[in-house]
């Protein structure tokens, strides 16, 4: 066991004393907000523009249906023919022309309106417009059919329902693709570090294989005593980052309250938004709408999401470096790895994507669930699903409690398995390792 100590202590010791390591963990949370920022400040600056175009409107239609917004602005053309418009167009470097033909009938008008660019127009522009001749055919042929205008208007008034929980909270739309947008978050973390480090183990054996100073360690300690200790030093030093990692944010969330004038606890007291006969409250404005999910995700149980995440990521990580020992242990450079690379990260990849579409349509789902049990996938599945919180509503307690078990059977299944492929494949030179002479280790 003092062996064992040694070994964690000295690849724990080699990680956090290097250079890349110290700048990357103090770096990173300032380039991660620093980047944030930046992509902030760049989308509001690309929205600030106004696009503009003109009108070419021969008809009797549509005089009042184009009104300038404040990111779309209309110029209308009158009693000039089509090919100056566009030229006019053209030449003051407007985003297009839209013209309207002289018709009597407006459902032959709309049919033949056309809408003239220099390059491709984006989507949302051309939905606006369609949207416009939508709503003013639409008004027309309800007409016909006898209805007023203020009938319309009445009829096309927009309903968006209110919703409430038995106990009389306001429910938020997204607020679950939201947290499990978080969770996805934590979830990837742990995928990038368990790439990362593993990483670091497998290349740590095979520089230790190759310079043949392998031999010399192991006539003092035993193999999987040496594996063990440079997958649990490892995972220490990646334990740290994150500590540091977390307390950065922390800090920088405190500085960003002061900064906005933003009161913690406001958000944990305004939820209720039922009145005393515990229906649902009038529909909250936009500001009121804003306070009521960033109070959301300020209740969510951010200290029971990153213990659980520690726990997922020590877990997952010990298994999936294990098998990277396992790997640096069989060939003899890195360049041999790459056949065994692919199918360790699959199921990483495959946790990403499926736990993004399973979580986001139905955190409760079978495909969810099986994913979020799965050993290989829970680490990532599993933390989509635990922002919803756990017990009643959240993830059942029978679940998170099966998950954490089958990932401590499957560790210590993997780490025997590996340990045997380690034992035989560490003093193995000049051979090529594959997957039958794998398999032939794990009898031995």
């Amino acid at each position: 066991m003092n062996k064992l100590s040694l070994i964690i202590q000295r690849e724990y010791l080699a990680k956090v004393r290097n250079k890349s390591f110290v700048i990357m963990t103090f770096l990173s949370p300032i380039l991660m907000v620093g980047m944030i920022v930046l992509i902030a400040y760049l989308t509001k600056v690309n929205d600030d523009g106004t696009k503009v175009i003109s009108i070419l409107n021969e008809s009797d239609y549509f005089s009042n249906d184009f009104n300038s917004t404040q990111h779309t602005a209309y110029v209308r053309f009158n009693d000039i023919s089509l090919e100056t418009a566009i030229d006019s167009t053209a030449r003051a470097g407007y985003v297009g022309l839209l013209y309207i033909p002289h018709d009597e009938d407006l459902e032959r008008v709309a049919s033949n309106a056309f809408f003239y660019t220099g390059t491709t127009p984006n989507s949302s522009l051309i939905d606006g417009l369609e949207n416009t001749f939508r709503a003013r055919l639409r008004e027309h042929r309800l007409q016909q059919l006898g209805v007023s205008a203020e009938e319309f208007a009445r009829m096309d008034k927009s309903f968006e329902i209110k919703t409430s929980t038995f106990e009389g909270v306001q429910n938020l739309k997204g607020i679950n693709e939201i947290k499990a947008a978080i969770g996805g978050g934590f979830g990837y973390l742990i995928m990038m570090f368990i790439i990362i480090y593993g990483g670091f183990v497998m290349r740590s054996v095979i520089e230790e294989k190759t310079s043949r100073i392998i031999e010399v360690i192991i006539s003092s300690v035993k193999p999987f005593q040496l594996m063990l200790g440079k997958i649990i030093g490892t995972s220490l030093a990646g334990l740290t980052q994150f500590a540091i990692w977390i307390l950065s944010a922390g800090l920088l969330l405190s500085i960003a309250f002061v900064i906005f004038d933003i009161d913690p606890a406001a958000l944990k007291t305004g939820g209720d938004m039922a009145n005393g006969m515990g229906m649902a409250a009038p529909l909250p404005s936009a500001s009121q709408t804003m306070n009521l999910y960033a109070q959301e995700i300020f209740n969510i149980p951010w200290l029971m999401l990153i213990c659980f995440f520690v726990v997922y990521f020590v877990l997952g990580y010990l298994i999936y470096s294990s098998i990277y020992a396992a790997i640096g242990a069989a060939v003899d450079n890195e360049t041999d790895t790459q056949q065994f690379i692919f199918p360790i990260i699959l199921p990483l990849i495959l946790a990403i994507y499926v736990g993004f579409f399973s979580v986001f349509n139905n955190p409760h789902g079978p495909i969810a669930v099986g994913f979020s049990l799965f050993p290989l996938t829970s680490p990532i599945v599993m933390l989509m699903r635990l922002p919803g919180g756990i017990g009643e509503g959240g993830v059942p307690v029978w679940q998170l409690i099966t998950s954490i078990l089958l990932l401590i059977a499957t560790f210590i299944g993997i780490v025997w398995l590996a340990a045997k492929i380690y034992r035989v494949g560490i003093l193995m030179y000049g051979k090529k390792a594959s997957y039958k002479e794998l398999f032939k280790w794990l009898k031995y």
